[in-house]
């Protein structure tokens, strides 16, 4: 008998879902990234599903799109990310709180103050997401004309990590003594000042919050260059990645999981959650018809430029609504090119429908029935391919309706998914260990 495994689930809300044509979507909420009713009524919905987290994603600037794409998209931007968390941390009670922030244009000490007291105001559901920043618009911004170069920003975003968790563990957990008697309200013998002076960086230290309940909050990563995987294995507790199947996943997983021991690291103390894109029917044929439905609200003109940049050859003059003719080779990416090519053949989709696909949502995508979809997360399970998914809702509110009322259920009863949270902490949802003061035994 195989042991007990099961998924960890986080929701993917920054936007509210990722694909573009969301918002025209029928008995949709066109406003639901603006709209702080709509965002906590799904917060709630997914914690009375003991969803893992709310994993709030983050730009510093507007998207670098097309115009014509740009404009017709709801994915241009949302609210910012621990404005959002801290308002929502007051309304729920167990469900982890996922953030955004750079490495690249942010302060360390920032950083830790924002993360550390949302990890006081939740009770301990805390999470940072580090990123290094890919859009070079971003750069102009923050007082740059070019962009910080790839690998001086993850030489940046390692140093980073280490000043931020150092000034995590500026008080010993037992620091603050509070001695209403004696007057005494902590113990400066239990207070460390980092004096960082690095390459990159320099922080005198210590941070003005008592030590955060989890300890650190829950470090997560998202990238998957080399130097992601590395910065992955080396700082991440939770890798948020995007391959596109199954063979894909099991190689990322083994290669980031297979980096853990060289660092003195156990695999179990890293998870790994691809995005996934979630569509819900009660045939698969129903499924199929509303990801078709979907697709069919990105308009053709941002889609085929999409679609063109897969291929690696410009499709603008094939005929919209044939089958996609034979696509001559060329230098671009052979894989993107290839899946594009399969899409089309398995699923016999037209010019239109395969450009709508590229332009609403082109990633990893379970579309089924709940017993389908179950299958399909277990197999990623049981092969080595994630430890659970960072879903992607198509439309809200009801494909995440069809998530927690029907898939959510199904899992649970094959045990794949808890039917009740077992702690308090996000660490604890995670089955991660709390890190030792690095200080203070």
């Amino acid at each position: 008998m195989k042991p007990e495994k099961r998924l960890h689930l986080g929701a993917f809300m920054r936007p509210v879902s990722l694909h573009t044509g969301a918002w025209r979507y029928p008995g949709g909420y066109p406003d639901a990234n603006f709209n702080f009713q709509h965002l906590k009524s799904f917060a709630l919905k997914l914690e009375a599903a003991k969803f893992d987290a709310f994993f709030m994603a983050d730009h510093l600037a507007v998207l670098n799109m097309p115009i014509e794409a740009l404009r017709r998209s709801h994915t241009v931007t949302s609210f910012e990310p621990f404005t959002l968390l801290s308002a929502l941390a007051s309304v729920t009670e167990r469900i982890g709180l996922v953030a955004t922030a750079s490495t690249t244009f942010e302060q360390p000490y920032h950083i830790a103050r924002r993360f550390a007291s949302l990890d006081h105001i939740s009770g301990g559901r805390a999470g940072w997401n580090i990123v290094t920043t890919s859009n070079p618009d971003a750069a102009r911004n923050f007082g740059l004309d070019d962009h910080v170069e790839h690998g001086e920003r993850y030489t940046r975003a390692l140093e980073f990590f280490d000043v931020v968790t150092g000034l995590w563990d500026s008080f010993a957990d037992d620091a603050f003594i509070r001695d209403v008697e004696s007057g005494l309200f902590f113990d400066p013998d239990r207070l460390h000042v980092l004096d960082h002076a690095g390459p990159e960086l320099k922080v005198r230290g210590p941070l003005n919050i008592a030590r955060p309940p989890q300890g650190w909050p829950v470090i997560v990563q998202a990238g998957q260059s080399e130097p992601g995987r590395q910065l992955a294995a080396e700082t991440a507790e939770v890798v948020f990645c995007s391959p596109r199947d199954l063979a894909a996943g099991r190689a990322l997983y083994a290669d980031i999981k297979g980096r853990l021991a060289a660092v003195g690291r156990e695999p179990g103390a890293l998870k790994i959650l691809p995005a996934a894109f979630v569509v819900i029917g009660d045939t698969v044929e129903e499924a199929r018809a509303k990801r078709l439905a979907l697709d069919s609200l990105v308009h053709y003109e941002s889609a085929i430029a999409s679609l063109s940049i897969a291929l690696g050859h410009d499709a603008s003059g094939f005929e919209p609504d044939a089958p996609l003719p034979p696509i001559p080779q060329t230098n671009a990416s052979k894989t993107g090119r290839a899946q594009v090519l399969k899409l089309a053949e398995e699923e016999g989709l037209t010019v239109r429908q395969l450009a709508q696909r590229h332009g609403g949502y082109a990633g990893l995508a379970f579309v089924g029935t709940v017993e389908t979809v179950a299958g399909e997360m277990a197999a990623w399970l049981w092969e080595e391919g994630s430890d659970g998914f960072n879903v992607v809702f198509p439309y809200l509110p009801q494909g995440l309706d069809d998530v927690v009322e029907k898939l959510v259920p199904e899992l649970q009863r094959r045990g794949l998914f808890r039917s009740d949270y077992e702690g308090t902490t996000l660490r604890e949802h995670l089955g991660l260990s709390r890190p030792q003061n690095r200080f203070f035994a």
